[in-house]
């Protein structure tokens, strides 16, 4: 019985987080941010940050002219469409209506998505 205590502690003292943290390797000295430096950042080459927000500003536009050319679109057809139903009866129900509505709401599923800022 003794022995069997004497084993569960060695085993423990063996297993301890001293003893495993003083096996994990150690970065060599120097490969770390020096004292008064800024961390690396990961994130990509650096960018100036008055560059970037011309960047963030050129390309908001750019998003902002294709959703007005999207709606003007989403307008126009769905003008179309009225056009198309005016012309039918509860009797015929035209292809190009069902085409038109599907193309609409392709459109305004890429509006709505592109509004919320998915790009």
């Amino acid at each position: 019985m003794l022995k069997l205590i004497a084993f569960i502690c060695l085993f423990i003292a063996l297993c301890s987080p001293n003893q495993v943290s003083s096996q994990q390797p150690q970065p060599p000295p120097g490969t770390g941010p020096r004292i008064g430096e800024p961390p690396p950042d990961e994130s990509g080459p650096a960018v100036p940050s008055r560059i970037q927000k011309d960047m963030e500003k050129k390309a908001n536009e750019e998003r902002q002219t294709g959703l007005k050319r999207d709606t003007e679109k989403l307008l126009k057809l769905s003008t179309e469409l009225k056009e198309y139903v005016d012309k039918s009866n509860e009797n015929i129900l035209s292809v190009d209506v069902i085409k038109k509505a599907d193309e609409i709401e392709k459109l305004a599923h890429s509006v709505k998505t592109r509004m919320r800022g998915a790009n």
